[in-house]
């Protein structure tokens, strides 16, 4: 990227930018190719520094962003920066003068250090600053009193800072710091007591101290990778047994002061029994106020089942998926409030994320979501030869199915030139999964409208709006129908957290919301919506063509999760 230019050199005005003032944005988002010949070209133009409104922004996917100006220190409104996926090797010191900002997320760039200036985020909650270069991290986190969830994965961070393990990060609940070279895990992690998610898996550990099983709130684990002494311990750990191994640490910390009983061995036993004493103390003290926070953050998933609905929902599925696409299940999710804000683009993202991680870039399973208002029931799933299958993808014109694909694998192919990269995207892996078959799957509704085409596209007619507040789900692959409910289980979780953190800052987006789509905000609240964050999971049948039952979602056992703070209603 060229050096930032100062804001007063003459410079050409971006359209994004000249419209987001014009329009007193809160949210921008800046992201893709042509962002990046914008950038390339000329740098980012200065003038995003003037917008003092936005409380969101996002400058991602653009690789020849290398820095950010001090001139972000003027949007003191910021309460979500996103700057991921470039190549920035710095973030400036005046990032710390962002008193509002509650998320960070600077992962996959090019960053060998950050600036301590971070640690004056007060409001900091989210910090991700995975897939970086990172060799530590700064000083002072312990006065970011908020943060809750912190991401240091893949980088080459060796130790963690004494602070992070400060109580008074007493709302720090996740840690994931995978692939890294951390070499010791401090007894005083016990301090953190709200941690409930742990990752240290591939470091360079050798133990796992005892006081870690003094973390009472701590459901999930994962130290798989690390060289450990004790055989027994790492036979648990790679079979990711939570509850075995903390019982085994706690056994361990009970049976460690044997052997220690001379040269003072027993007075330094009984300090350490002391210490151990007052920490307990501690979170015997706190453990009301935690729980009253738990009830307060408590979500609600309640299932609804087909012989309780009106109508029935159901799929139909022909033979021929057999041989192309076999496993699919399907849900109605009731109680979505897409309407505020940015829970739309929240939603989007979350389930391209999802796309990204358990469903391993669509080759393990493709995730579809639908409003449900538009459909024509019963829906089928079909098998159709390429020429034969017509859809309207998302945000193109209705095609063939062969000449979308042919239009994807040029545009898969001018993206790896661009990139310069040998070896093929993304999009060009779950094209191929297509490759030879004489069918292709698809969901046709009532109308014989394509509404999906899985792994590839949606139907742009039913594509999810800030109206939607139905949805239709299915989720499909190649490799079992487990899979399928796996990430169906990890998305309704994950819709579910969404939708909770929609209700909780409604008060905020409708304030925050520009006046036209205040007024939406009103009605909907009129008609008796965004009363409540528990959502509706509707059963969905998956039917053979003579009216058998394949498979119904969710059944008794699906959505059995241990995620702390969901309830699910049956």
């Amino acid at each position: 990227m060229a050096a930032v230019k100062d804001a007063g050199e003459a410079m050409e005005q971006w359209a994004e930018i000249e419209k987001a003032a014009s329009e007193k944005r809160r949210e921008l988002v800046l992201q893709g190719l042509n962002i990046d010949k914008k950038i390339q070209t000329g740098g980012l133009n200065p003038s995003i520094y003037s917008l003092t409104l936005l409380n969101y922004l996002e400058i991602s996917q653009c690789p020849s962003l290398i820095e950010i100006h001090q001139g972000i220190e003027n949007l003191t409104h910021l309460q979500s920066l996103i700057l991921c996926r470039n190549k920035l090797s710095t973030i400036p010191k005046a990032v710390g003068n962002l008193k509002s900002l509650k998320v960070l997320d600077v992962s996959v760039n090019e960053l060998k250090a950050l600036p301590n200036e971070l640690s004056q985020l007060s409001e900091l909650n989210t910090l991700n600053v995975s897939c970086n270069k990172l060799e530590g991290l700064p000083d002072g986190l312990s006065r970011c009193t908020k943060l809750s969830t912190l991401n240091i994965s893949k980088n080459e961070i060796t130790r963690f800072p004494e602070d992070l393990y400060s109580d008074h990060l007493e709302l720090l609940s996740t840690i994931v710091a995978s692939e890294n070279l951390i070499e010791e895990l401090s007894g005083d992690i016990s301090n953190l007591s709200a941690l409930k998610n742990l990752d240290l898996s591939n470091n360079k550990l050798s133990d796992i101290p005892f006081d870690l099983a003094d973390c009472s709130k701590l459901k999930e684990i994962n130290f798989r990778g690390n060289k450990l002494k004790d055989n027994r311990l790492e036979k648990m750990v790679n079979g990711c047994q939570t509850k075995s191994i903390l019982d085994y640490l706690r056994a361990g910390g009970r049976g460690r002061g044997k052997g220690k009983q001379q040269n003072g061995g027993e007075k330094e036993e009984g300090g350490k029994e002391k210490d151990k004493k007052k920490r307990t103390d501690k979170r015997m003290k706190n453990r009301k106020d935690e729980d009253e926070v738990d009830e307060i953050n408590r979500m609600v998933v309640k299932v609804l089942h087909i012989s309780d609905a009106a109508t029935a929902f159901t799929v139909k599925v022909v033979a021929e998926v057999k041989d192309v696409r076999p496993y699919i299940v399907c849900c109605v999710v009731k109680g979505m409030n897409l309407m505020p804000g940015n829970a739309l683009k929240r939603f989007l993202a979350a389930q391209m994320k999802l796309h990204d991680e358990i469903c391993g870039r669509r080759t393990v399973a493709t995730i579809a979501t639908h409003d449900l208002q538009v459909l024509h029931w019963p829906l089928v799933y079909d098998a159709r030869p390429p020429k034969t299958l017509k859809i309207i993808p998302l945000g193109r014109k209705e095609m063939n199915a062969v000449d979308l694909m042919r239009h994807l694998q040029l545009e898969a192919q001018e993206q790896r030139k661009q990139k310069k990269r040998q070896n093929v995207s993304g999009l060009h892996k779950y094209l191929q999964l297509l490759d030879g078959k004489e069918n292709y799957p698809c969901v046709v509704d009532a109308q014989d409208n394509v509404i999906s085409f899985p792994p590839i596209t949606n139907s742009d007619k039913t594509k999810m709006r800030k109206s939607t507040a139905e949805l239709f789900v299915e989720v499909t692959s190649s490799t079992s129908l487990q899979t399928c409910k796996d990430v169906m289980d990890t998305l309704i979780v994950k819709m579910a957290e969404l939708n909770k953190f929609t209700f909780d800052h409604k008060e905020e987006a409708l304030s925050d919301g520009e006046s036209d789509l205040a007024g939406e905000k009103v009605t909907v609240l009129a008609a008796g919506e965004m009363t409540s964050s528990e959502l509706v999971v509707q059963q969905v049948r998956i039917v053979d063509t003579e009216g058998n039952l394949k498979v119904v979602y969710p059944s008794k056992t699906d959505l059995v999760s241990d995620v702390a703070n969901l309830t699910v209603i049956r």
